[in-house]
């Protein structure tokens, strides 16, 4: 077998990660090993969930058995074997994967990013085109599956998926038929970028709020307006915005980042009540907590108080006609995108690699470099680790 290496989270709540030797990751060590390959890692990225599996293992992936558990859902690389039943890919294939082996129904380390070979699955995979590198392929598989459970999930906002097939190299402009407006709060993370990008090319158009910094990249990526979430107007100026025109529909709003969920509720409820056309839900990506938690957080890491908010939010918001619910990814959401939709909105530019890519070092001992940065926040870049 060829050799392999992994960046082990070594035993609950270690303060940091161990690279080390680790088993390679045969078809024959996943189940269902005839539908999925083995990619040879070029680039990983890390998510804030990532770290925080480390810092507060004991409130959240419960599940994980360790000793010696590896994390990671991002990655970009080369695939090195097929199993027998797959169509999609070939040895040699470049590929950007949603890696799934941290999730409860999955729970395989082999399945997981953070190491040099991964077994992915081949529906959450998808080709890459030829002028994409990996580095900027690794930004994409986790926040993109997120945004589309946030947008299409029915348990959501259940909006239209995208077309899976086009020969346009611009969004289909369908503005016209569909005319509605979805609200992205947070439009500079990962997941807002991938929302942005998804919901304008299912036809939807996009009010999004970021640091004034980040409005032209935004614009870029497909939002129609844009803007400043620490204005303290800003709730109001979106809900005027909202209102300019009289047939506007609003198909509802994703929250991304701490206070986001309160002022996504603040919109919806400035909205008329009476109005058929206005989709009073919003879908949290993020928990509904305060943008400034309070100090005892440190001595009151437990799940209750993570669902005490929640409790609050759903009651305020059954008080003013505003449904959520927390987003959980979507395996059939998340099938359909990497295979239906990603290889040919890569293909043609429909979907492109945000936010940016930023390399922290080479080789998986930089992984925990990466969770370091990536607890001081960033904004409108990824933070990636090349192989």
């Amino acid at each position: 077998m060829p050799p392999n290496q992994a960046a082990y989270q070594p035993f609950k709540k270690a303060p940091s990660l161990l690279v080390k030797e680790a088993p390679y990751p045969t078809l024959t060590s996943a189940s269902d090993g005839a539908n999925q390959i083995v990619v040879r890692n070029g680039a990983v990225a890390v998510n804030p969930i990532d770290w925080l599996i480390q810092s507060r293992g004991d409130i959240m992936f419960t599940h994980l058995k360790y000793p010696d558990v590896v994390l990671g859902h991002d990655l970009a690389g080369e695939v090195v074997e097929v199993g027998p039943s797959v169509t999609r890919f070939r040895v040699g294939d470049r590929v950007v994967g949603f890696a799934r082996g941290p999730e409860k129904t999955v729970n395989s380390s082999a399945e997981s990013a953070f190491q040099q070979h991964t077994v992915l699955r081949e529906e959450y995979a998808s080709p890459l085109p030829a002028d994409m590198t990996y580095a900027q392929a690794a930004v994409l598989p986790l926040a993109l599956a997120t945004a589309a459970a946030a947008l299409f999930d029915k348990a959501q906002l259940g909006l239209q998926l995208p077309p899976t097939t086009t020969t346009a190299r611009q969004p289909p402009n369908n503005h016209a038929v569909v005319k509605k407006t979805v609200i992205i709060w947070g439009g500079s993370t990962s997941v807002g970028c991938s929302a942005i990008q998804l919901a304008v090319a299912a036809g939807y158009e996009v009010f999004s709020t970021a640091s004034p910094k980040n409005f032209a990249y935004l614009r870029k990526l497909g939002a129609a307006r844009v803007w400043d979430y620490r204005s303290p107007t800003v709730t109001r100026d979106i809900v005027a915005a909202l209102k300019e025109e009289e047939d506007r529909k609003v198909a509802g709003a994703v929250s991304i980042g701490a206070g986001a969920a309160e002022r996504c509720m603040e919109i919806l409820d400035g909205l008329p009540s009476d109005a058929k056309n206005i989709n009073k839900f919003v879908a949290m990506v993020t928990f509904p907590v305060p943008e400034k938690a309070p100090q005892s957080l440190v001595f009151l890491r437990t799940a209750a108080y993570y669902v005490s908010w929640l409790v609050a939010y759903k009651t305020k918001g059954a008080m003013k006609g505003v449904r959520s619910n927390l987003v959980l990814v979507s395996a059939e959401i998340s099938r359909r995108v990497f295979t239906e939709f990603l290889p040919t909105a890569l293909e043609l530019g429909l979907v492109t690699a945000a936010p940016e890519p930023r390399v922290v070092g080479h080789g998986l001992e930089s992984v925990q470099k990466a969770f370091e940065l990536q607890k001081q926040g960033v904004s409108a870049e990824k933070l990636v680790v090349t192989l």
